[in-house]
């Protein structure tokens, strides 16, 4: 039996320990400090922004590519191994396209992703209109709809994945901290855990992680912070309620007349803290009543931050062995495209390992 011990469990870590289970004669073990998607997972608003990212080639690409394809057929096999149904809106995603944008580039990646197989559809200020009549904004030119990507509640599926891993035998441990590694042995606060490869996937956990590995991952908190808020009514054509996403403002319907709007990019002050801003997430809500006015009217339930762990010096997300080590695998760094990226990281982490 090949020892495994994973250290993390938001949605990558529990992406990871799933796609292992997969796999006969891993022993494969868990470790989480608190409890799952407890960290940047569970303030994550799950938007999978991937043909409709900017990316067309190399790794950046490749990443987006392999988790949409793999979150088609994963939802449905979590589903119906555990039971738990796994929120998700298949209504694509909706991007605003303001005066000053550049609409050629959109239209030129248009083309790069039909050449591809993936389909976005360019829509004029009227069009969208139709379809979006909620939308109301003198600066809008024209929207972009990619009917493939997707949202997904990402507390509700790494509740699935652990689920489903523990169904294949992986063990979990929470509410435990690794001490120290030596030799091939991870010295935890519940005892020894002997291994044969170490995942790291502990967002901004992994830095204390490498320190004591003499080979310290760089990762900086980048805070965002959002709302859960309610309206009388589902604004729009009740029937199509996509994703909305202007400026970096994503408004995410969630049913029951109820949407996430968010988030902020807050970054550490000069002494390395991030604190919330309060003034920054009325100024998203601000540019969502700009182009959504009837936002106005909307009830507040509940405002919510977290930490995304962003790369210093290197591309995010780092996926691939720690230097020096052979057995040490970093798999963390996603900054804001955690959710986004699992499948495609738990996917390159199992090759690496197999």
């Amino acid at each position: 039996m090949t020892k495994i011990v994973i250290v993390g469990c938001g949605i990558v870590g529990a992406m990871i320990a799933y796609e292992l289970s997969l796999i006969p004669l891993l022993d494969i073990t868990v470790i989480e400090q608190q409890k799952p998607a407890s960290g940047s997972t569970g303030a994550a608003l799950g938007v999978l922004m991937g043909v409709i990212s900017g990316k067309t080639k190399g790794r950046a690409w490749k990443l987006r590519e392999n988790s949409l394809k793999r979150y088609e057929s994963l939802i449905s096999e979590l589903e119906s191994q555990t039971g738990i149904k796994i929120p998700v809106n298949r209504q694509g995603i909706v991007k605003l396209v303001f005066a000053g944008d550049n609409l050629e580039k959109w239209q030129k990646l248009q083309q790069t992703r039909q050449d591809k197989g993936w389909e976005l559809a360019i829509w004029s200020r009227e069009y969208l209109s139709r379809q979006c009549p909620q939308i109301q904004d003198e600066r809008i030119i024209a929207a972009v709809y990619s009917p493939q990507d997707r949202q997904i509640n990402p507390k509700i599926l790494t509740e699935a994945l652990v689920t489903a891993a523990t169904q294949n035998g992986v063990k979990f441990q929470f509410g435990v901290t690794v001490q120290d590694y030596q030799n091939q042995v991870l010295l935890t606060s519940e005892g020894v855990l002997e291994l044969d490869y170490l995942v790291i996937a502990a967002g901004l956990g992994s830095t204390p992680l490498t320190t004591f590995l003499q080979q310290t991952l760089d990762l900086r908190p980048v805070l965002g912070q959002a709302t859960r808020f309610k309206l009388e009514n589902n604004f729009g054509l009740g029937d199509f309620q996509p994703v909305i996403t202007g400026n970096d403002v994503h408004l995410v319907p969630l049913g029951n007349q109820e949407y996430w709007l968010g988030a902020t990019v807050e970054f550490p002050n000069e002494a390395g803290e991030v604190i919330p801003e309060t003034e920054l997430l009325e100024a998203v809500k601000q540019e969502a009543i700009a182009f959504c006015p009837i936002l106005a009217e909307a009830t507040i339930l509940e405002t919510w931050s977290g930490k995304r762990p962003r790369p210093q010096g290197q591309a995010a997300p780092v996926i691939g062995k720690l230097t020096g080590y052979d057995n040490i695998i970093l798999a963390t760094g996603h900054y804001r495209n955690g959710v986004l990226l699992a499948p495609a990281t738990a996917l390159e982490v199992k090759s690496m390992i197999c």
